[in-house]
């Protein structure tokens, strides 16, 4: 690890806002990993479903349910997450995701029959709901504002990298004889839960976690080997302690204890209130977007459209991960020069256009008895596009966004409260996709998401403000109305972010 009082090139700049050092950029990258437990499952499974469909003979229903269930109850594992990061740590919980995802892939690759296999992706989605709550939140509260953005979106970088993962794994495994090859992917799952779990000794705890728990050297020590000097250190000492104590004298004020932070939401200040509206709205359009099942059931949709090879479906896979992965990485470098809100309107607008054009090559696919090339080529570039989009805007900074903009004292449960929606959602979409295409066709279904994120362009448009460079503390102010405290300057300020 590298030296806490070394210091930098960036020190001798005093006009130079604080950046990522390697000792930061290394324990980001190690907690957004976890993010590839998600990622793979959701790329293993468009590719084994089939397998599985064809062993088992299970019907569409079941399949629905068997792909849903994962992030229904990825839903127990977000809610618990919040309170079991309060109370052990941030970084115990990494090591409970890991553990309960294992077990999960172990009972999936082992699974003699169908309830077997439902009963693994109950267990691995808890172990799901666990990571996706906690990559983000700890990136958050570890970096330094300034690029802050970047490394918060790491988790959908590798989320992104793990859908590839799980697609080549389908890719080179589907040749295999149909009693292995699913549940070798299936499996398989568990062999980067097992490097997830041991990396937390490499991590430190989050200084926002120590400061609440009154462990104020043990912060100050976190914050010197992620701060480019002393003086820096100091600093965000002294603001996440203020915080801390401003958090304890207003829930103390409202005769609130810290084990009793879920009655906030239930009767939340006009500020909690917008930060709650924009939080799980952001999640609440993220999954209604409908890009996981988009990307679990293509090869349903190609198959309908008249592409049958097993390894031409899984190959279309493949290039819309490669795809995905390209422009995740577009956003996240560019996510804190730019800001949250342009790659946002920019991904939504543009998700918006791609599928009205996936509906329209759909509708000409199905109907047209002749299966034109032409509708054939749209739709996977449609396809493509669509991905595409998502991980310039909704992908990444969903994660961003519901990990910084909560107060210290509610954020690790307004974290969790936020992404249990993102999981509700998900669930309720990818175990109706395919009902919903039996009565509309994939043309009607990709038609009925398309006005989905028309409505959510205008949602980010209208309630997100602009968080970049604000550092945690400071997310408060972007969501008090100041004309209550008759601030027009200031209020009309706010509105222009």
């Amino acid at each position: 690890m590298d030296d806490p009082k070394a210091p930098t090139s960036a020190a001798s700049d005093p006009k130079k806002p604080p950046g990522a050092n390697k000792y930061v950029l290394r324990c980001t990258i190690l907690a957004s990993m976890n993010s590839i437990l998600l990622g793979y499952d959701i790329g293993v499974m468009s590719g084994s479903v089939v397998l599985i469909k064809e062993y088992l003979g299970i019907t569409y229903v079941q399949v629905q349910f068997l792909v849903g269930i994962l992030n229904v109850c990825s839903l127990i594992g977000s809610l618990a997450s919040g309170k079991t990061s309060d109370l052990i740590g941030r970084r115990y919980t990494v090591v409970v995701a890991a553990a309960t995802f294992l077990i999960g892939a172990l009972l999936m690759g082992l699974a003699p029959s169908y309830p077997y296999l439902v009963a693994g992706r109950v267990v691995a989605g808890i172990g799901v709901g666990y990571s996706l709550m906690i990559a983000p939140l700890y990136t958050a509260e570890i970096a330094p504002a300034s690029v802050r953005g970047m490394l918060t979106s790491l988790p959908e970088f590798f989320i992104v990298a793990g859908i590839l993962l799980g697609y080549v794994c389908n890719y080179a495994l589907a040749g295999l004889p149909e009693r292995f090859n699913w549940r070798l992917m299936l499996g398989m799952a568990g062999v980067p839960a097992v490097g997830l779990g041991s990396s937390v000794i490499f991590m430190p705890e989050s200084p926002r976690w120590l400061v609440m728990k009154g462990r104020i050297e043990e912060a100050k020590r976190v914050l010197l080997k992620t701060s480019r000097d002393e003086e820096e250190a100091e600093s965000r000492l002294q603001e996440i302690n203020q915080a801390a104590l401003d958090d304890a004298n207003l829930a103390s004020s409202k005769g609130r204890s810290g084990h009793a932070v879920w009655r906030e939401f239930l009767h939340p200040s006009p500020a909690l209130r917008r930060i709650l509206i924009t939080a799980i709205g952001m999640n609440f359009f993220m999954q209604a977007s409908g890009n996981d099942a988009v990307i679990i059931y293509t090869p349903e949709v190609f198959r309908a459209a008249g592409i049958h090879n097993k390894k031409k479906l899984f190959g279309i896979n493949v290039i819309m991960g490669c795809t995905k992965a390209a422009f995740v990485m577009v956003s996240a470098l560019f996510l804190d020069r730019f800001g949250r809100r342009p790659l946002l309107l920019l991904g939504s607008v543009g998700m918006a256009c791609s599928l009205a054009a996936l509906g329209l090559g759909s509708t000409f696919l199905e109907h047209a008895g002749s299966k034109p090339v032409w509708a054939m080529v749209v739709s996977i570039v449609a396809v493509c596009a669509d991905v595409s989009f998502f991980s310039i805007g909704l992908g990444p900074i969903t994660w961003v966004y519901s990990s910084e903009v909560f107060p210290l004292r509610l954020r690790a449960q307004g974290t969790a409260l936020a992404i249990s929606v993102n999981r509700l959602m998900s669930g309720a979409v990818s175990m109706s996709f395919l009902s919903v295409s039996n009565r509309i066709t994939f043309g009607g279904t990709f038609f009925v998401l398309c006005g989905v994120m028309v409505v959510a362009s205008l949602f980010f448009y209208c309630f997100l403000p602009e968080t970049k460079g604000k550092t945690l503390e400071e997310m408060g102010a972007l969501f008090e109305d100041k004309r209550e405290e008759g601030d027009e300057p200031k209020a009309k300020e706010m509105t222009q972010l």
